[in-house]
């Protein structure tokens, strides 16, 4: 398998598919910067190789010897440093004979022009591109998958096990990173349509019986319910996290709390209504409350005046209206000879027209207002409190904001750069925006930091977003943060000080890369990976596939073919194919009973770890046990 990148990505995907799936990789990076052509070269990539010569170089200093040892790929992968995708790399890095190509560069015109380049040297490779823009990747991945039909004239080519497929890393980590963000809020996996809801849930009192959902996917560490608790660290013995944990395990686990599968339905990805959007903003924010009164109040006058002019003078009530507004604009004759009753009305309706004026004028000048204002950012309102503080909004800020308002939690988000991509989606959801270097002071607390509930640290910087985090803990000790670190290691580092220095608030670090990987690693094995799930700082994936072909669910009950710990078959996908008289319904059947057995056609979506997967691929891990 070949894998290109320029990232952090691209080096955690390679080790994924080299440690959990045990393939040979070969790694296609951009040169390195001491060329004469320097690339944008990942930092966890920079920060692994600096770390590796040191201690090349300690080990040389060991052993007496001034010259550290010449670096070594891992064992199973190849590297490749090359200064841009060519067909003559391809060819070098063998795509012709690979089985899968993986394209994870951050710009999206590369990897789009390196696919179409990698489809006519080999139409059968499996093709899995990172792209930002979602519209263009659905447009792209049709593409491709075309192409690959009409070459090899196989028009199977496209099928399950998808030649081409297209992810995000943004979309798959932006609903992890807004799910830890808020305790006790769904993590939510979202693909064409298709939603997985996973909710914590916190251990049942004694005497009480949890309620296990559709299904029990994990049990929480021991110590999850405790903000100085053990997440954020990859070692966690027999308390850690137990994903996918029988029957058996789950009635014997006391004080533990659990995640469970609450509800799985078909949702689009519009947002909720009556929030208001875009440019022109509704007719209710035109004009203040008072306003709005004060206009009342004039049109009630207006109609008590029609009214009474009808009952004095006898007119038709239509004429009487009329009249009252000639005489509130002061365009009608005067009333000299008419009644007493007919001349007090003039008056005072003349009166009222007086009155009437500055209020229009207000109106007017307020509703300008509001047009001018609905194109620019709004400030945080006076008194808000319980919301999130998101900072940064670059592509991952962005997800996760709007993953945010599609929960309905009110976000206020802080950004240093005016020509940020964010700033257009924050305008168009009314977010309000802090226009200013997070870093400085004062920032955070036009954010209303001491009344917030969180604060996400989601830049792109791990310097910056320690910083804001350390801040904002000094102004509010007890705050829950989360922040966004490129290296897992340095998050680890990182969310134990802070849980030494605070034991009593909520501390947790996630890398955008490590909650990737998994789904992009998963594609790359040639099935439909609908997304990825933490718990705590382990991943549960989400896929469909067909049951032909692997023994271990072919011919078995649906009891038989979990296996606690690896896989847990969740729904069987009945559309376009006749299900057996106890499974017949439409789309996706989550209830599906324990009898139910799997045929070869079968089409079902199981959740897995990342080494069930890789063994219900048929593709074992290495065995390590010698070291």
């Amino acid at each position: 398998m070949v894998v290109c990148g320029d990232d952090a990505l691209a080096h955690r995907l390679a080790a994924e598919l080299r440690a959990v799936y045990g393939e040979q990789i070969t790694l296609v990076v951009p040169l390195s910067e001491a060329t004469s052509r320097p690339p944008v070269v990942g930092r966890a990539r920079a920060a692994s190789v600096a770390l590796r010569d040191r201690v090349n170089a300690a080990v040389a200093r060991a052993n007496g010897n001034g010259v550290p040892p010449a670096p070594e790929p891992p064992r199973g992968e190849r590297v490749l440093e090359v200064p841009e995708l060519t067909e003559a790399v391809f060819a070098e890095a063998g795509v012709e004979r690979a089985t899968a190509l993986a394209l994870v560069h951050d710009d999206d015109e590369t990897n789009i022009r390196a696919a179409l380049t990698a489809r006519r040297l080999n139409p059968r490779i499996r093709l899995v591109l990172r792209l930002y823009n979602r519209r263009l990747g659905q447009h792209i991945e049709e593409l491709l998958d075309q192409a690959a039909a009409l070459a090899t004239g196989d028009s199977t080519v496209s099928g399950l096990d998808a030649s081409t497929t297209v992810l995000s890393d943004a979309d798959t980590a932006a609903p992890a990173l807004a799910a830890t963000a808020l305790a006790g809020t769904s993590k939510v996996v979202q693909t064409d349509g298709l939603l997985l809801r996973a909710v914590e849930r916190p251990p049942p009192a004694p005497g009480e019986v949890a309620d296990p959902g559709l299904a029990t996917l994990a049990l929480l560490s021991a110590t999850s319910s405790d903000p100085a608790g053990a997440d954020g660290s990859e070692g966690m013995g027999e308390q850690g996290p137990r994903l996918l944990p029988d029957a058996a395990a789950v009635a014997s686990a006391t004080g533990r709390g659990t995640v469970v599968l609450e509800q799985v339905s078909y949702a689009g990805p519009q947002l909720p209504g009556g929030r208001g959007g875009g440019v022109v903003p509704p007719f209710s924010s035109l004009f203040s409350r008072r306003l709005r009164w004060s206009l009342a109040g004039m049109v009630a006058c207006v109609i008590a005046l029609a009214v009474s002019l009808w009952l004095v003078t006898g007119i038709h009530p239509v004429r009487a209206f009329y009249l009252t507004l000639l005489d509130l604009f002061a365009i009608d004759d005067p009333a000299i000879g008419a009644p007493l009753g007919r001349q007090i009305l003039q008056l005072l309706s003349g009166l009222v027209g007086l009155l009437m004026l500055p209020v229009l004028l207000a109106a007017v000048l307020e509703a300008l207002g509001t047009f001018r204002t609905a194109s620019a950012l709004r400030k945080p309102p006076r008194g808000l409190g319980g919301h999130v503080v998101l900072l940064g909004l670059g592509k991952i800020g962005t997800r996760v904001l709007t993953r945010l308002r599609e929960l309905d939690i009110p976000v206020v988000c802080v950004e240093a750069d005016p020509e940020a991509r964010g700033l257009a989606v924050a305008r168009r959801l009314r977010v309000p925006v802090i226009l200013g270097d997070v870093t400085q002071e004062g920032v955070l607390e036009s954010a209303k930091i001491h009344r917030a509930h969180a604060l996400l640290a989601v830049t792109s910087s791990d310097t910056t977003n320690l910083e804001a985090v350390l801040y904002a803990r000094s102004v509010r000790s007890d705050l829950r943060v989360v922040l966004r670190l490129y290296d897992d290691d340095f998050a680890t580092a990182v969310y134990r000080t802070l849980r030494a220095a605070h034991p009593g608030a909520l501390t947790r670090s996630r890398s955008v890369s490590h909650l990737a990987a998994p789904a992009f690693a998963g594609a790359m094995m040639g099935r439909q990976i609908l997304g990825a799930i933490p718990v705590e700082r382990r991943v549960l994936l989400f896929a469909a596939m067909t049951v032909g072909g692997h023994p271990q669910l072919e011919g078995k009950t649906v009891a038989e073919a979990f296996r606690a710990g690896s896989w847990r078959v969740l729904a069987l996908d009945t559309a376009n194919r006749d299900a057996s008289e106890d499974v017949r319904r439409s789309g996706l059947v989550w209830d599906l009973p324990d009898t139910y057995v799997l045929r070869g056609s079968d089409r079902v979506v199981l959740a897995a770890t990342r080494r069930g997967l890789a063994e219900l691929l048929g593709r074992r891990p290495r065995d390590r046990a010698a070291t």
